[in-house]
């Protein structure tokens, strides 16, 4: 069941991320996904201990844990943009 939480979390919380980034039209619903939860895992380390919270990736589901998986998904998009484009957006 876990793993099915996941999936539909981090989906969301992908698709929530490329609409902020503006990238929402070059990514797929796996791509959302994998977004999700890359970005939940990147801001368990660097944004949920800020927030004092932990990330849905360890059993949180709260505001600040989903708010650090979104900031994490955000930061994520952020590099890859800078990466391939040379630009943020």
């Amino acid at each position: 069941m876990n793993i099915i939480v996941w999936l539909v979390v981090g989906g969301l919380i992908g698709w929530v991320a490329s609409m902020i980034m503006k990238t929402n039209a070059q990514q797929g619903l796996v791509l959302n996904i994998v977004v999700g939860i890359v970005g939940s895992m990147i801001g368990g380390w660097l944004i949920a201990p800020l927030l004092g919270a932990a990330t849905v990736n360890q059993n949180d589901f709260s505001v600040r844990g989903l708010l650090a998986s979104l900031i994490g998904a955000v930061i994520l998009l952020a590099v890859v943009n800078l990466v391939r484009r040379g630009s943020v957006r």
